[in-house]
């Protein structure tokens, strides 16, 4: 049926959770109300991008884009748009605007990005492979199966320049040609959607949104380097994410493009699916290969690598979400089309999860080479409630800490590797002036160390170590010499850890030491935190003028540090004082200051 009117209705993770499925139910009961079921459908798609303002519904073919949508604003979207065609302006994402139809193209959080592998999502049902199908979904596979060969098709890849989207940019290409090399028998491909970053989301929103793209992918590795069997390894706590995936394999199981002789070309493929149980070292390749195998999530040295002895000893393939979501793109539009995407060294276009102190926060797709200034303050639209911007993280709890001086930065592998930074998977969070630099540090450091399998020494215990000196400073019992001795555990951590989670956890320490030296001396030196986030070196007082006598500080302080009379000044005992800040934000008056 040819529908007149589409509601795409944001289905990703943050949306449901702000009941955007209510939505799109109320939604269907206006239309089927006012008698429009058969030329107006709404369609839950995946996520749209722009999480700061979902829940979205996206009205097409007018592109009208409505952000903030609530269950209760389904009936006057269907009364006002649906039936008498006019826009509902305190909806739109610029209420200014309303007479323009406004759609996410006049938004400036789309206008930089491009979407190579969130083409998708947000524009199909992800639980429809119709819909998949409908957007030249399937037809790299095809392409591959009857028009190429194996070879060329490791060739396409290499020409194409894609990298790893991962974290280390590994080239896509040569990893595929490795495992094609081997000797003809039982070859494995696998996907790790194993995304453990703080504040990253890209690879589950990716199979939240477009999960026939991966899966499509993977046969098509499976071509090329000529593996008959598949997994995909997710954490168990995407259970969206996992739902979509499960659905997506049988349709295409159904369709003849999963399994035995897939189009009647001959070639069989299987895709099975591994749960992970949330352990942060398992997006390591080897520790991966480990837990899908049954055994502990632990990496082993490398060479050999897994391309030549992989899972089961076999020759195996891994490839994170994104990377994959490439591939058939590249396959329908040409290695070349590709490569002129994105700088010299490092071609197409990067996810980003963006999140932290920026004003529009969500998940962003941009050309390789775009500035972190375009991203934080276009992108982004700047720093939130007027504070000033003061670092990003890239690469999560194994990048760097990046200061402003670094904001025109391209976003390449090798420039973020030249500022003590990473690319990572994808996660970028933005830092104010309300942020510590020590606290940054420590909050990272203690989520390697939490995350370490303990194999090897370097890991288990260099990260102890330096997460005690940084709580010794953070705590303000550091000395000049912690420096030193944080530079040389990092350093051995660096060169001695057995794989990527040792070797980068003390990223964000080597490049903050670098960068933000002065912060830690004035943790050192002056016994002071100018961000008031290291609480032992903080201390609360009582501005007498400003107090009421209200008791409220009093009564809601636990160690019963705060003395006075009801209607008189009160005060309070430094030494009882256990700096909760409960006194602070209780006081109705700005009375209690931090001195």
């Amino acid at each position: 049926m040819a529908y007149q009117q589409y509601l795409l209705v944001c289905g990703g993770t943050a949306c449901t959770s702000g009941r955007s499925l209510e939505l799109a139910e109320n939604l269907e009961k206006g239309i089927a109300e006012a008698g429009l079921s058969d030329r107006v459908q709404v369609v839950r798609t995946g996520c749209l991008g722009f999480c700061e303002k979902g829940p979205i519904v996206k009205v097409l073919p007018e592109g009208t884009f409505y952000v903030c949508v609530k269950p209760e604003d389904a009936d006057e979207i269907v009364k006002e748009h649906v039936v008498k065609g006019r826009v509902v302006p305190r909806l739109l994402y610029d209420e200014k605007q309303a007479k323009t139809l406004v759609g996410e193209e006049n938004i400036p959080f789309y206008q930089k990005q491009f979407r190579i592998v969130l083409r998708n999502c947000g524009v199909i049902d992800p639980e429809k492979i119709e819909d998949y199908i409908a957007r030249d979904g399937y037809k790299a596979l095809e392409k591959v199966l009857f028009e190429m060969k194996p070879e060329d098709v490791v060739d396409e890849i290499l020409k194409s320049g894609l990298r790893g989207r991962g974290g280390a940019g590994f080239p896509t290409g040569r990893k595929w040609q490795f495992a094609a090399a081997q000797p003809k028998g039982q070859k494995y491909m696998v996907c790790n959607a194993d995304e453990g970053d703080p504040g990253a989301y890209m690879d589950r929103s990716t199979l939240e949104g477009d999960p026939h793209s991966v899966l499509e992918a993977m046969t098509i590795a499976g071509y090329a380097i000529g593996a008959s069997k598949g997994f995909i390894y997710i954490r168990a706590e995407y259970p969206l994410a996992i739902h979509r995936l499960e659905v997506a394999i049988a349709q295409a199981h159904d369709l003849g493009l999963l399994g035995d002789d897939i189009l009647g070309s001959g070639f069989s493929f299987d895709i099975e699916l591994r749960f992970g149980a949330g352990a942060f070292v398992c997006g390591e390749e080897t520790a991966l290969l480990q837990s899908i195998e049954g055994n502990r999530g632990m990496p082993r040295p490398r060479p050999p690598f897994p391309a030549v002895k992989g899972l089961w000893g076999r020759p195996t393939v891994i490839n994170n979400v994104e990377t994959l979501a490439n591939i058939p793109v590249i396959i329908m539009k040409g290695w070349q089309w590709f490569s002129n995407i994105g700088t010299a060294t490092t071609k197409g276009t990067k996810v980003f999860a963006l999140t932290g102190k920026v004003n529009n926060s969500g998940l962003i797709e941009v050309p390789m080479g775009t500035t972190l200034r375009e991203i934080i303050f276009e992108i982004g639209g700047g720093i939130r409630e007027g504070h000033s911007f003061k670092a990003a993280q890239t690469g999560g709890p194994s990048g760097g800490i990046i200061p402003p001086q670094f904001l025109d930065t391209p976003i390449d592998y090798e420039s973020l590797a030249k500022i003590g930074s990473i690319m990572g998977s994808g996660g970028l969070i933005v830092m104010d002036d309300s942020d510590c630099i020590v606290d940054i540090a420590k909050f990272y450091l203690d989520f390697t160390v939490d995350e370490s399998c303990g194999k090897c020494a370097p890991c288990r215990i260099g990260g102890r170590k330096l997460l005690g000196l940084l709580k010794k400073i953070s705590d303000g019992r550091g000395e000049l010499a912690d420096i030193d001795r944080m530079k040389a555990i990092s350093q051995a951590m660096c060169t001695a850890s057995l794989c990527g989670l040792g070797q980068t956890a003390s990223n964000p320490v080597k490049s903050s030491l670098n960068y933000f030296m002065d912060e830690y001396l004035e943790h050192i030196n002056e016994h002071k935190c100018r961000a008031h986030k290291c609480s032992k070196l903080v201390s609360y007082e009582i501005d007498a003028e400003k107090c009421k006598g209200c008791t409220l500080c009093a009564r809601n302080c636990p160690a019963k540090a705060i003395d006075g009379e009801v209607r008189k000044p009160h005060s309070i005992d430094k030494k009882k004082c256990i700096k909760c800040g409960l006194c602070a934000a209780k006081c109705k008056f700005g009375a209690v200051k931090i001195a």
